[in-house]
């Protein structure tokens, strides 16, 4: 653990930040209190600082943040929510691939990182791909609601399966065909890879598009080679996936051009739901070697504890970790991830120092957790162990308020909203916004599928009505170009955090409604998380 003394001369050695008079919530039912932008900025900068070096999960950088949340945590006042603890441990493997590997599909040969990208959650240290089958699965669906089924012709066990991004919905914007532009869950490579294992696949590589899967290459590039991270099942993950990877779409047109075949052409065809595999008469060849380890990493979780029904839970969230550190020809590379996500987490304690004052001059009916989730961007695995029930049972969870991504300049006139007629916490969210003086503005971006990409899925996939907060780059578009999960996502003393002292508000505000009122919010439309919750809560 690190001491007082060491977090102490860290702030000291950093500074405080000159702000404007912060202003009192909005809520007029509730006491009035401030956010303050000082703290907001000193713990955006600590936490984004060189050295607590990118915060990744099990480095030194995992011991600085967690060691200085739960001193933040404790100086407020606030319990430890396991068994008087403020950390949840998560036990993960931690699986490097080597990146000295070669894909070889038929008489081509294509180099890791710059064509494509290939790792495992299997605790294996090797994993072979010899001689297998290659074919074209268009979308790689499997939707019976949507009358689809890209599997149906074809048994891929043993194969390698190459599937495009996103659904057919963003391809034809066709709001008759699944939902249109907005993405649906079927378009996440983390459902094709769930559906490929499923199939019996040995590999699956999704081709690379920069407009259907939201993000360039480098993206992908930089979220796959290093470390990942998986929570390990008693069969060491053997039911999942073996190779899960992404081809670039120019290897992908080679690939189909090698057996005569036109890739553009074919990705057209796929958009119909009678679309057949095309097997792409080569095989693939791929040696995966990991370096394994297992380990612990946490998440940290404090808790406000209701008076009169304390076993109903609000919770207020926020991922923790970034990429931490790489070491490279270069020279040290630290992805600080200033705004992904040291934004969310300094504005998940400011909220929790202002609840805690509300609470103590007027007790909260539910209880309140607080959470801050580690390994969100290797997979929201932190959040899925949260989500297992061992802490709070999912099903005295009345909803959850998740931060990834703050609007860290001047404040605006409308609040986001991910994804549409999902929930009643839409209502609360638009209430909420207009005793600001905003209005919701739905997602610019319906296609890239946010509300399946933060911690909140996690816990939305066992039922609970779930809010993302997120800003990354709606009021900067540079920042998805040129800092989001790279170096460049790092400090500004400049930042107004009018946004986010906006944001703060309204979470604020929402959190005490429910804290407070006895409702739970439902499901609204047909989906296995409204299913979940009515299971749970007949």
């Amino acid at each position: 653990m690190i001491t007082k003394l060491k977090i102490t001369s860290l702030v000291l050695s950093l500074g405080l930040i000159a702000c404007s008079e912060p202003t009192s919530i909005v809520d007029e039912s509730t006491p009035s209190f401030a956010v303050n932008l000082s703290n907001l900025h000193q713990d955006i900068k600590i936490l984004a600082s060189d050295e607590f070096a990118g915060r990744g999960p099990l480095t030194e950088g995992e011991t600085l943040t967690i060691n200085y949340l739960s001193e933040q945590y404790q100086k407020m006042g606030l319990k430890g929510a396991v068994n008087g603890s403020f950390l949840q441990a998560v036990e993960m493997a931690q699986i490097t691939p080597d990146q000295n590997m070669t894909l070889n599909i038929g008489q081509l040969s294509f180099n890791a990182g710059s064509d494509f990208t290939a790792r495992t959650q299997h605790i294996q240290s090797v994993i072979e791909l010899q001689n297998s089958d290659v074919v074209f699965v268009g979308y790689g669906i499997n939707a019976p609601e949507y009358q689809w089924n890209d599997f149906e012709n074809v048994d891929v066990k043993g194969k390698t399966v190459i599937v495009l991004v996103n659904d057919p919905g963003f391809a034809t914007q066709d709001d008759s065909l699944f939902t249109g532009n907005a993405m649906t869950y079927y378009g996440r490579w983390t459902y094709k890879y769930e559906e490929a294992a499923r199939q019996g696949a040995a590999a699956v590589f999704i081709v690379h598009e920069t407009a259907p899967a939201a993000y360039p290459w480098s993206v992908v590039e930089s979220s796959n080679t290093g470390s990942k991270y998986a929570l390990m099942d008693e069969n060491k993950n053997a039911s999942q996936l073996p190779i899960m990877g992404w081809i670039d779409v120019t290897a992908a047109e080679a690939i189909f051009a090698q057996a005569n075949l036109d890739y553009q052409q074919l990705k057209q065809q796929a958009l119909e739901p009678e679309f057949s595999p095309v097997a792409l008469n080569s095989q693939a060849n791929l040696t995966l070697k990991n370096e394994l380890s297992m380990a612990q990493s946490h998440n940290v979780i404090a808790q406000l504890t209701g008076s009169e029904t304390p076993n109903e839970y609000i919770i207020v969230s926020a991922h923790w970790d970034h990429f931490g550190s790489q070491e490279t020809e270069q020279g040290l590379k630290i992805f600080n991830g200033a705004v992904d996500n040291a934004s969310g987490t300094a504005a998940t304690l400011e909220i929790a120092r202002i609840m805690a004052k509300m609470h103590e001059q007027n007790p909260f009916k539910r209880s309140i957790i607080f959470i801050n989730f580690t390994a969100e961007e290797t997979g929201l695995i932190g959040s899925e162990q949260f989500a297992n029930g061992d802490i709070i049972p999912t099903k005295q969870m009345v909803a959850l308020l998740n931060i990834d991504g703050m609007n860290m300049l001047d404040g605006t006139d409308y609040v986001l909203q991910y994804g549409k007629g999902l929930s009643e916490m839409e209502t609360y969210l638009a209430n909420a916004a207009s005793a600001q003086g905003r209005h919701v503005k739905m997602d610019p971006r319906p296609q890239n599928g946010l509300f399946f990409r933060s911690d909140h899925f996690s816990l939305a996939k066992q039922g609970v009505p779930s809010l993302l907060f997120m800003s990354l780059g709606d009021t900067d578009p540079d920042y998805i170009t040129h800092r989001y999960h790279k170096e460049a996502d790092v400090y500004f003393p400049s930042w107004s955090l009018g946004g986010v002292k906006q944001d703060i508000e309204l979470i604020v505000d929402i959190a005490t409604q429910l804290a407070n009122n006895g409702d739970w919010p439902k499901w609204l439309a047909e989906s296995d998380f409204k299913a979940r919750r009515e299971q749970d809560r007949p």
